[in-house]
């Protein structure tokens, strides 16, 4: 399915492409500690709307 030298790329490319999140996470954190203060609510908000999305299709859904 895949070549070597495609996995191997995309190997190095996960890794390469975590540090460079990481290490640029890490520069901001304080920054995001004040500027975006009350986020986690917004996204566990949108989790919750999600999920209740996805019940609503289950529930909903004929056999």
């Amino acid at each position: 399915m895949f070549s070597n030298g495609q996995l191997l790329f995309s190997v190095f490319f996960v890794i390469a492409f975590t540090i460079a999140i990481t290490y640029t996470y890490r520069k901001d954190f304080k920054g995001h500690q004040v500027h975006y203060k009350g986020s986690f609510k917004i996204l566990l908000t949108f989790i919750a709307a999600i999920v209740v999305l996805f019940f609503i299709k289950y529930f909903t859904q004929a056999d």
